[in-house]
């Protein structure tokens, strides 16, 4: 009798675990897990939340009567099952020990697939008419709404998102006496030379953490950028003005023309979180 799961994925953040084809993919692309990691992978997000015990991973993994090392052959997989997850048992996304009894999964996981029955004709109509007009409504795009890019690339453009802003920050401080004749001269000006120089101060070691990171791969980056955002978007918005402090050497029209593109630079850097920026690349 075919294995019911063989007929299931499994959808856990960016990545896909595909029972039929033994494929494990991250934003689309085919990661590399071998077979009975993968099986572990598939036992686990079949029962999220429930704790695996080492003997029923064992039974699972080999059949009766093979010998094995199972103490150490259950360590391997999961130790391959988190190196390409990029999780990390200290701080665990996805798997988790619990001590003494065994492993469980942590993330929320869908299953596609599962009892898929036939449906009326008109009953997909409607449920693609709902999602449409729930997709106009929401503002913020959601991950099922970004395209699926190499991690690396949304990587790096996060970064560079991040460095553009330390650029900005630094350069106002290194050109402080010139702004701040500028400032002077402008209704309210003494304030707002005391907020630029505030929030670069406070914003260049935020801005280093960000980079730092994603590029080292800190566990948790994601969750810990989604709540640093509503935070930074305003002060972002407020810096989408920074070319008009260059105003002695550029014209009116490019300073607004890089204001307009600065506006979406906070959207972007959350765009790309969600695509995955904040995940350890294997």
């Amino acid at each position: 009798m075919p294995d019911p799961r063989a007929a299931r994925q499994y959808r856990f953040g960016i990545f896909e675990a595909d029972p039929s084809t033994g494929e494990l993919r991250r934003n689309g692309l085919r990661v590399k897990l071998h077979s009975q990691p993968f099986q572990l992978l598939c036992l686990l997000a079949d029962r999220p939340g429930q704790i695996l015990t080492r003997e029923e991973i064992c039974r699972e993994l080999w059949p009766d009567g093979t010998f094995v090392d199972y103490e150490h052959g259950v360590n391997s997989a999961v130790n391959r099952l988190r190196e390409a997850l990029g999780d990390k048992a200290s701080n665990p996304r996805f798997v988790e020990t619990v001590a003494r009894r065994g492993y469980r999964f942590v993330a929320p996981v869908e299953q596609i697939g599962v009892d898929a029955a036939p449906m009326p004709a008109a009953e997909p109509v409607a449920e693609s008419v709902a999602k449409e007009v729930a997709g106009k409504r929401r503002v913020l795009a959601a991950p099922e709404d970004l395209p699926k890019s190499p991690p690396r690339v949304v990587q790096a453009l996060f970064a560079l998102l991040q460095v553009m802003y330390l650029a900005f920050y630094g350069s106002a401080l290194a050109n402080l006496p010139e702004i701040n004749d500028m400032l002077m001269a402008m209704p309210y000006g003494e304030p707002a030379f005391r907020g630029l120089v505030a929030t670069a101060v406070l914003l260049i070691p935020v801005r280093a953490f960000l980079l730092c990171g994603v590029l080292f791969g800190a566990p948790g980056m994601q969750g810990k950028f989604r709540k640093m955002w509503p935070l930074l978007l305003p002060l972002d918005a407020l810096w989408a003005l920074a070319p008009f402090l260059l105003l002695h050497h550029i014209s009116y029209g490019l300073a607004l023309a890089c204001t307009a593109l600065l506006v979406y630079s906070p959207f972007a850097q959350r765009s790309l979180m969600l695509m995955g920026a904040g995940l350890p690349t294997s």
